[in-house]
């Protein structure tokens, strides 16, 4: 399947916790800053990003606890392109989204890491 049209898909058919966050990222609200959701970057398609602060924002309902060596490969490769990456259960989302957004902002307002992918600046 077309990496852009499931994307899209993606979009157009949210979970519960997707519908929730974004609600707070969406359109500059959080702390000004433009995230980006269903994504596609690599052969991925990521949850939330924010390129200007590279961070990705994973949300994970209960299959992902039969993937977490693929969540990992996922992360470790996002992460080698630069990018921090946080990921939470929908649970957390939907019962504690202060805290979750608590630690999305400690993450996007720090100082970014000094090392990005070699030629981008």
């Amino acid at each position: 399947m077309d990496l852009l049209y499931h994307a899209k898909q993606m979009r157009a058919e949210q979970t519960p916790a997707e519908k929730i966050l974004w609600e707070y990222l969406r359109a500059h609200r959080f702390h000004g800053l433009k995230f980006k959701r269903q994504k596609p970057m690599g052969g991925y398609i990521v949850d939330f990003v924010c390129m200007e602060k590279y961070l990705i924002v994973e949300l994970d309902g209960a299959h992902h606890l039969h993937q977490q060596e693929y969540d990992a490969e996922r992360s470790n490769w996002f992460q080698a392109q630069g990018f921090r990456v946080l990921r939470f259960w929908n649970q957390e989302v939907s019962s504690d989204i202060d805290s979750v957004l608590a630690k999305i902002a400690d993450l996007a307002l720090s100082p970014q890491p000094l090392s990005r992918k070699a030629g981008e600046g």
